[in-house]
């Protein structure tokens, strides 16, 4: 592990796959979900540019965050978090897809950051029991979920929606 990678994990997050110019498209995500957010990744990844934003830590970025606009406030023009930092590398006109296995709420903040759009995905409602492919696919965390939300933000057609179990 680089120091620089090092230090990114703990700030907050680092960019598993670093955006491009021109793309559209980044998959922000946190915890367990890791798999279905790179394996969607790696499907849409065939016919558009995407990015993968590796989230270790929503309360550090989002406390680093609100530190700096209050640096801002307070007199301090230069101040940046590390979140706004990551999301520089991400074209303004680019969408988000946020995907945690927590309220969807957890990181949709992401989006105010830049001021991307955000489909947002995550748990909204608890109680549920089943196996973790039935539980992805009921609340919406499974890849054909991520698919079909990138498919939405993007407005172009995801060529392996459906084809997941």
């Amino acid at each position: 592990m680089t120091p620089d990678l090092r230090e990114a994990v703990i700030d907050g997050g680092y960019w598993l796959r670093r955006p491009e110019p021109g793309t559209d498209l980044a998959i922000v995500y946190t915890g367990a979900v890791a798999p279905e957010a790179i394996e969607a990744a790696g499907l849409l990844g065939e016919d558009r540019r995407v990015g993968v934003l590796a989230i270790t830590s929503a309360d550090r970025l989002s406390a680093g965050w609100h530190a700096a606009q209050r640096a801002r406030e307070h007199g301090d023009p230069d101040a940046r978090a590390h979140v706004e930092r990551l999301l520089s590398d991400l074209p303004r006109d680019a969408g988000i897809i946020t995907v945690t296995d927590a309220y969807p709420e957890a990181l949709s903040w992401i989006g105010g950051v830049a001021g991307h759009r955000v489909r947002a995905l995550g748990v909204e409602h608890f109680g549920q029991s089943g196996s973790l492919s039935e539980l992805y696919g009921h609340y919406g965390l499974d890849v054909n979920a991520i698919l079909g939300a990138a498919e939405g933000l993007t407005g172009r057609p995801v060529r392996y929606r459906f084809l997941q179990k």
